[in-house]
């Protein structure tokens, strides 16, 4: 390389410094601005979480558990709506939301279904987003078991196929058959046989299968 070349690069780099020093000289005031209010809402957000969102989080995990007893003992009412010493879901959620956790949504939802509030149900069960395949073809299918109570049967048909095609377990015998029952009754006679034989090939160890031979008999006898 020339000593011309290098003085050139020389140069070139004095003076990318000096523009460098040139700007922060200008704007080094406002640079320093930002960047301490970068570092107040880092310590701020820090704070939130630790001493607000977490306890929170704790507090409503731990009201969450005496719910769950109350619905684990079948006690729907009191699951649902408390009973003056314990918060129930709708509580829960109108206290905590999110910070309960996301099955707050299904178990509210049950509980709603239980109580034939079918309505509340499918609102709770449409709020539920977890991730679990399995709770998520489970309220499908207690959004189907809803719209059956409002006897909406074509709605319910479409939940209970949705719920079988998300969970590719022996759960899905169930949902199998529930649509098959509602296909019967909308008189989709070939739909419902295709939904029992389903079970029969592909869930032959599925409790829905010991007896899914009457179920392809009826339907054929029609």
């Amino acid at each position: 390389m020339s000593k011309d070349i290098k003085k050139e690069n020389a140069e070139a780099v004095v003076e990318a410094l000096s523009k460098t020093e040139k700007f922060f000289n200008q704007y080094g005031k406002l640079i320093a601005g930002v960047a301490a209010g970068v570092v107040v809402v880092a310590i701020a957000v820090f704070c939130y979480v630790k001493f607000a969102y977490q306890p929170a989080v704790a507090e409503a995990q731990g009201q969450m558990a005496l719910a769950e007893q109350n619905f684990r003992a079948a006690d729907y009412e009191v699951a649902l709506n408390g009973d003056g010493n314990v918060l129930g879901f709708n509580q829960i959620i109108d206290e905590y939301g999110a910070k309960a956790g996301k099955a707050v949504y299904f178990y509210a939802g049950v509980c709603e279904l239980q109580l034939g509030n079918f309505d509340a149900a499918i609102k709770a069960l449409e709020s539920y987003k977890g991730k679990d395949a399995i709770l998520a073809a489970r309220a499908t299918a207690c959004i189907g078991d809803a719209y059956v109570g409002l006897e909406n049967y074509a709605k319910a048909l479409g939940y209970f196929e949705k719920a079988a095609a998300t969970a590719d377990n022996m759960f899905a015998a169930g949902y199998l058959l529930k649509a098959g029952m509602v296909a019967e009754k909308l008189g989709q006679n070939e739909k419902a046989l295709g939904f029992y034989e389903t079970i029969k090939d592909q869930y032959p160890q599925s409790m829905e299968a010991y007896e899914i031979g009457k179920y392809i008999a009826r339907v054929e006898n029609k």
